[in-house]
């Protein structure tokens, strides 16, 4: 591949280097692999997990007792536009057809934490409401959108200022610090900070606790270069290369540059109000016990290993039968499988159209597996799939000699995948990097479990606002 000085410099600036960019083109040319998907991840046939009452309450009590002596960092990829969740009333404003979500949100427009931000007045038509959310919050994050009222309305939260309401719940860290770490857009970043700032002293005061706020921005680096429908690099209409954002895979990492015991990871747009997080917060807490008690197996197993003294028999069950992975009952290799970032991950039953989730894959056992991963004669494997991936992780990411893992080493680099995009009017080709909790976290340890759909309330579209979990 030749490149022109200035598109080396361009390269370089971004962080890249020359051999980087060709192996992206080279990845475009060559396709990536589906998954072997073997079957769904059941609770039938262990798979996935169920903890009953009794055996959530010992993993709260031991989750509890460990975080007063142990760091908890709570994650969130917060980049999220709005503009996705208002599509629907762009799409009304610019047909003048009022389609479904656009009808139901207007006609409930009253029930919306963001309407009285919008100065309407009573005989406010559908287009007059419509157009004034667009208007106020079309380029904004997800994150800073009104999305829960209470009191009548005196208080009202952003996504922000729920996942802060969130973290005194049930992330708390050494007896009265909540550490949380939101990842954003560059351009959002000084409004994620003000906001913050803003609203850190009231619910400091009210929970009585200390807040650790950090943010990070996707690296650049991370990007990936554009193609033409040719597999050329694509040119602007300055001839410039074009890159864009690979993916919420490239925040491994930021979450590699996260050092703690505990780390939980959730979307920005999965938040509730108070009446209804009760789930959410003994979830939470009973995911992180079942992680620490399980990887203090491990630990244990793994310096048995290195004295000499592991029973091979004993321990290669454990990996079968815990971490759902057969392994020959040899030191070297149950050292190399127990040795590895473990993950919980809440799994919610399907109640609608099957799609990405956790599945048992070829080669690799349990796997959470996206659907664009999944090969067209594979889909009636995936239509059998019980439960869906509502990305509620639990990730431990320390050795067992208190070493932090690097989470670089253990990305399936073929998990990604290439879409077809447009950009100023004409076909693009655009690669995404391994997903965040699929392909960058396929080399973990992973354990699945049940967790009720309760705690699952994305807002995917300003209809979901309207939506019980959404209105206190």
């Amino acid at each position: 591949m030749n490149f022109s000085d200035s598109d080396i410099k361009q390269i370089t600036n971004h962080g890249l280097t020359v051999q980087e960019v060709e192996h992206q083109i080279a990845d475009f040319i060559r396709g990536f692999q589906f998954a072997e998907i073997i079957r769904p991840a059941t609770v039938a046939d262990g798979g996935i997990q169920e903890l009953n009452y009794e055996t959530r309450k010992e993993y709260i009590d031991t989750y509890q007792n460990y975080a007063k002596t142990h760091t908890v960092v709570k994650f969130v990829p917060a980049s999220g536009a709005a503009t996705r969740m208002l599509r629907d009333l762009f799409m009304f404003l610019e047909t003048d057809e009022l389609n479904d979500t656009a009808r139901k949100v207007c006609e409930h427009a009253r029930m919306l934490a963001l309407y009285n931000e919008l100065n309407l007045n009573a005989n406010a038509t559908e287009n007059d409401i419509a157009r004034a959310i667009v208007n106020k919050y079309g380029n904004m994050p997800k994150g800073l959108v009104p999305f829960h009222a209470y009191k009548d309305g005196a208080e009202v939260r952003t996504p922000i200022a729920e996942h802060l309401v969130e973290g005194a719940k049930y992330a708390m860290s050494n007896g009265n610090t909540v550490n949380i770490h939101f990842t954003v857009s560059p351009e959002h970043h000084k409004e994620f900070e003000n906001e913050i700032n803003n609203i850190i002293p009231e619910y400091s005061r009210r929970f009585g606790i200390k807040y650790n706020i950090s943010i990070s921005e996707q690296d650049p680096s991370t990007d990936t270069i554009a193609v033409n429908p040719d597999n050329t690099p694509f040119r602007t209409e300055e001839s410039a290369l074009l890159f864009r954002p690979a993916g919420h895979g490239a925040l491994i990492k930021n979450l590699n540059e996260i050092d703690a015991d505990i780390i939980f990871i959730k979307n920005i747009d999965n938040v509730c109000t108070d009446t209804v997080a009760h789930d959410t917060i003994e979830y939470k807490q009973a995911l992180a016990g079942m992680l620490i008690s399980v990887q203090t197996q491990i630990f244990e197993y793994l310096r048995e290993l290195d004295t000499g003294r592991g029973d091979v028999n004993e321990i290669a069950e454990f990996v079968k039968t815990v971490l759902c992975t057969d392994v020959v009952p040899n030191a070297d290799e149950l050292r190399k499988i127990l040795n590895r970032p473990l993950r919980v991950c809440g799994m919610v039953r399907n109640t609608g159209a099957p799609g990405g989730g956790p599945f048992w894959v070829k080669n690799a056992g349990l796997q959470i597996v996206e659907s664009s991963q999944i090969a067209p004669d594979a889909r009636d494997i995936m239509n059998k799939s019980t439960h869906f991936n509502p990305v509620d992780l639990v990730c431990g990411v320390h050795d067992y000699m208190g070493n932090k893992f690097n989470l670089m080493d253990f990305i399936d680099e073929n998990a990604g995948f290439i879409s077809d995009k447009s950009y100023a009017g004409r076909q693009i080709r655009a690669m995404e990097r391994p997903g965040l909790w699929n392909g960058a976290m396929a080399k973990w340890n992973t354990i699945f479990v049940a967790v009720p759909a309760t705690t699952f309330n994305p807002v995917k579209t300003v209809a979901d606002l309207l939506s019980p979990a959404h209105n206190d």
